[in-house]
């Protein structure tokens, strides 16, 4: 009787556990793309700096994904990139108050990320 109550309790943890687990996971794919990009900007061409960047840049696309659901990042994210473009065209990233707030939300979670992962750019 005993073991039965252990492995309800372990089941209902599991399951109990898994939404939020799902809350904050993003596509490989993306993760892929994040860490490519990150590994770009810091120096890939360096084979000794690529294998440290790999773990490194791995490292905040995790401490983000722990801060922010996929959707927050992706509607985040492509606006924080956006808000530096010219054109009237970009004003749609630039000039709301909810855009503004969005980007600099990403911009202080992915600072932190990289801080706390040792990623300089």
């Amino acid at each position: 009787m005993q073991m039965r109550l252990s492995s309800a309790a372990i089941l209902f943890a599991l399951s109990a556990a898994a939404p939020q687990a799902l809350a904050y996971d993003y596509p490989t794919a993306d993760r892929v793309q994040f860490v490519l990009e990150c590994m770009y900007r810091n120096g890939s061409s360096n084979p000794g700096a690529s294998n440290a960047y790999i773990y490194k840049c791995s490292c905040a696309i995790d401490s983000i994904a722990g801060k922010l659901t996929y959707d927050e990042y992706i509607d985040s994210s492509a606006i924080a990139r956006y808000q530096g473009m010219p054109g009237e065209g970009m004003g749609l990233f630039r000039d709301g108050p909810d855009e503004r707030a969005a980007a600099k939300r990403y911009r202080d979670i992915d600072a932190d990320a990289r801080k706390i992962c040792g990623v300089p750019k």
